[in-house]
Parts: structure tokens; C-alpha cells; sequence
């Protein structure tokens, strides 16, 4: 009598790209049986038998997971909420699609550096008003090979982005909670607890880490003002890092040069919001990740963990389910 196949589903709200993947997955992997759950109903009567699951899984549907082994998140950093004290609690093992973005944000990080060390954060505004004016002679501008640049969270993001400004000549710190080894281009890695005494030695504070309980508003007044007051910040991770009324009140009174933002505590960011007309600030509306390839590349970390799955074998991007990340 032959074993059963292992069974993946793939959970409501379903993506355009689902049915192919599902389709994909099935003529990859003939020994695995591919569900795609088109209602909450559907899901409901499936996950009873479900081995592995794709998506995001309520509470209500986790206690009815008899045979939930793994579970491959849909995002990199699933928003707040994803990871509920049953999922945490729950012996499922989750993965998620980290590193595939880290190009597209290493690029989008030197975009901000690069901008603020060439003035752009003057000129633009003057562009929109046809203005002709340059800053004094030797001001505005930054020898990128005498900046330092503190990097806060060196995983893919951090590292890629650590390779970039050492290319350009910069001394890189950086600041991680599980990497023990400087990766390329980082002249010094340190654990959280050296960020305060960091802070003060950076022309560019850059944060990549996800949004966690342990970095949830970490970024505040307090810290903004341990920063050089030529000093610029700039993240790209997660909005809730970062506290923004105290970040404008550090702009307001001086105590940074700028910064550049990506991610925001409320998004999308409000029309009335200050931050939008505040000198020395570079928004992108939570962009920094787009670009070519990417459902490809979460296709193959999906096929990937399928294989590995259905072979025994240890999975890819394993999250640490209490730190979210």
C-alpha cells in the first residue's frame, strides 16, 4: 500500500499568479498534492488534511490544522497580526520569502545616499519652481569616501546595501541581532545594544530591519538626537519602526539634515502630513522593493521548500515565529 501524498494548500485570498503556480508546482513535483482553496469554505474543508500551506492562516482555521507541518508565509515581513500568539505557539514550522528583494532595495537605498550626498533634496523643490540656485560653493554636498554609514540590520537588505556604499568608498557599520560575521563591505558589526553608541559617528543612519516587538518604534526622538546634526536618515523596512511625529519634531528643530523614506507608521502616508513639504526629506511610497523578477523568485523559494519539504530535508528562510522575522 503506497504512503499517502503530502499535501500543500494554497490559502484564500488567492493572487493572479496561484493557479499557474499551483499548476507548476503539480507537474514539478508529482508526489506532492496541490490544493488551491478558492473560499474560506474551501479552505475550511482542506485544511484538515493540509501537510503544508501557502498564505496566511486565521486562528479558527490553525485549530483545525491536524496535520500542519509548514507553513510558507506570502511576504517577506508579513504585516503586524500574521504572527498570532496560537501561530507562535503552534509547532508549524514557517518560511518566508526573504532576500529575494535585496537588489531592488540596495539600489533604492544608494538612490537616497547618493541623492542627499549630490544636494537633491535642494534642488528638486527649486526644479518644481523653474529656480535657478545653487548651493555655496562646497556645501551640500559629501565625499561619500570620508562618510560613514550605519546600516541597522545587516541580513540580505543590509549586506547588499553594505557592498553598494563601500563601493562607492564609505566606511560601513553595521548593527544585527543574529549575524555574528561582518559580510563584505562592513568594517564593524556590532548587536542592538551598540546603536546608541553608534548613532553619533554616522553621516547615514540606515534602517532595514522588519517591523518586530523588540523594533517596534525604536527609532525615536531620543535616538534621532544621539545623530550627527548633519546626519541623514533613511529607512526602507518597516513604517513601525520608526517614530514619526518624533522624527518631524528632530527635522523642525534640527537636530538631522534629512531623510529619506520609504516605509511609514500610517500608509498611505496622510495628504496633510508634514513630512511631504519638510525640507530635506526624499519620500517613495513604499517602492524601494519593486522591480523585475520578483514572482519568479517567489515562485522558486515556494518550489524550493516544496522539494526540500517533501524530501525531509531542512527548509529555506526559517522564521523565528516570536520575533516575526
Amino acid at each position: 500500500m503506497s504512503a499517502m501524498p503530502l499535501t500543500l494548500l494554497m490559502l484564500p485570498p488567492q493572487r493572479p499568479t496561484t493557479r499557474d503556480w499551483a499548476a507548476r508546482l503539480a507537474d514539478a513535483l508529482p508526489e506532492m498534492s496541490i490544493v488551491v482553496a478558492e473560499s474560506d469554505g474551501d479552505a475550511v474543508r482542506a485544511i484538515g488534511d493540509a501537510d503544508a500551506a501557502f498564505g496566511t492562516i486565521p486562528d479558527a482555521l490553525l485549530r483545525q490544522a491536524r496535520k500542519l507541518r509548514w507553513l510558507q508565509a506570502p511576504q517577506a515581513a508579513p504585516p503586524a497580526g500574521y504572527y498570532t500568539p496560537e501561530l507562535i505557539a503552534h509547532p508549524v514550522v514557517v518560511t518566508n520569502f526573504r532576500e529575494i528583494y535585496n537588489d531592488h532595495i540596495g539600489a533604492h537605498i544608494m538612490a537616497f545616499v547618493l541623492a542627499f550626498a549630490r544636494g537633491l533634496h535642494h534642488y528638486l523643490p527649486r526644479q518644481l519652481h523653474r529656480e535657478w540656485r545653487r548651493e555655496p560653493n562646497d556645501t551640500g554636498v559629501i565625499a561619500l569616501s570620508e562618510a560613514t554609514a550605519l546600516i541597522v540590520g545587516v541580513g540580505g537588505i543590509g549586506g547588499e546595501a553594505a557592498r553598494l556604499a563601500a563601493a562607492f568608498g564609505m566606511h560601513v557599520m553595521g548593527v544585527d541581532a543574529r549575524r555574528r560575521e561582518a559580510p563584505p563591505g562592513v568594517v564593524k558589526l556590532d548587536g542592538p545594544d551598540a546603536i546608541d553608541a553608534l548613532l553619533p559617528l554616522a553621516d547615514f543612519v540606515i534602517l532595514t530591519v522588519p517591523h518586530t516587538p523588540a523594533t517596534e518604534g525604536f527609532m525615536n526622538r531620543a535616538r534621532f538626537r544621539l545623530m550627527k546634526r548633519t546626519g541623514f536618515f533613511i529607512n526602507i523596512g518597516r513604517g513601525r519602526t520608526t517614530r514619526l511625529d518624533d522624527l518631524v519634531d528632530a527635522l523642525r528643530a534640527g537636530e538631522i539634515a534629512g531623510a529619506g523614506l520609504d516605509v511609514f507608521e500610517q500608509e498611505p502616508l496622510p495628504a496633510d502630513h508634514p513630512l511631504w513639504t519638510m525640507p530635506g526629506v526624499l519620500i517613495t511610497p513604499h517602492t524601494a522593493g519593486f522591480g523585475p523578477h520578483l514572482d519568479e523568485r517567489r515562485f522558486a523559494v515556494l518550489l524550493d521548500n516544496c522539494r526540500r519539504f517533501a524530501a525531509g530535508q531542512p527548509l529555506r528562510n526559517v522564521v523565528d515565529k516570536a520575533n516575526w522575522f
